[in-house]
């Protein structure tokens, strides 16, 4: 972060602020050990945010407060009430929330902020969400949070157009990933239409048909099980 090395003791646009430290009681029985950097940060937060301050001071300090505590809901929640009461530039917050993504890729607090960014943008920034779980998943294939978001993006924003060209792809580098065979059946539907449609083997074939084909592709150990399968398939069908 540009600020990092420099605690919020030491910006001028904070002089006037009093820090609020935290309160754990008279008697805390086993106080936590924050770090000094950690209650600096926290204690200027509490101060603004109990204040109801959205201000630019208010929004860079909770910048400083994620990169200490990721997984702080209030700071994040705090942070979208000044985002909005800015009207600040959503764009730059998810190439901000990105970063901090990269380095969190399980949090859910990150995934949360980022959802609520995408659907303040819309539709235009579907491709753009789709790379970025792509890059996530790249590192972690099954990573939950992020197949999460890319499911939720392709409903409410769209995107399904090459979703199963996608999902081949991971099942040929494992076909045991339960998360690429997950997708919502209904919407895969309209995808497999065209793979259906394309190939004169299956035109006639049913989506049940249509899986087994691409199985036989994708699982080669078993390509005879898959065959075999969709002959007694169609034969049932017939």
């Amino acid at each position: 972060m540009e600020h990092a090395k420099s605690g919020p003791s030491s910006w001028p646009e904070l002089a006037d602020v009093v820090p609020v430290p935290q309160d754990d009681g008279p008697s805390p029985v086993v106080p936590i050990a924050y770090r000094d950097d950690f209650h600096e940060v926290m204690d200027y937060f509490r101060a603004l945010y109990f204040a109801g301050e959205r201000s630019p001071r208010a929004l860079r300090l909770t910048a400083e407060a994620i990169e200490l505590n990721p997984g702080n809901y209030t700071v994040w929640h705090f942070r979208r009430l000044i985002l909005e009461a800015l009207d600040s530039d959503l764009l730059e917050e998810m190439d901000f929330v990105e970063k901090i993504a990269e380095c969190n890729p399980k949090n859910y607090q990150i995934w949360h902020h980022k959802r609520w960014l995408a659907e303040k943008l819309g539709p235009g920034v579907a491709s753009k969400e789709h790379e970025f779980t792509m890059k996530i998943l790249a590192i972690d294939a099954k990573n939950y949070h992020a197949w999460s978001h890319r499911q939720w993006v392709l409903q409410a924003l769209g995107g399904w157009e090459s979703e199963l060209q996608y999902c081949n792809r991971l099942l040929e580098e494992d076909v045991f990933n339960n998360s690429a065979w997950n997708q919502p059946s209904d919407e895969l539907k309209a995808t497999l239409e065209p793979t259906r449609n394309s190939d004169p083997e299956m035109a006639d074939a049913d989506l049940t048909t249509v899986v087994c084909s691409i199985l036989q592709k994708c699982d080669p150990l078993r390509v005879n099980y898959w065959s075999w399968y969709k002959t007694a398939l169609s034969s049932d069908i017939s």
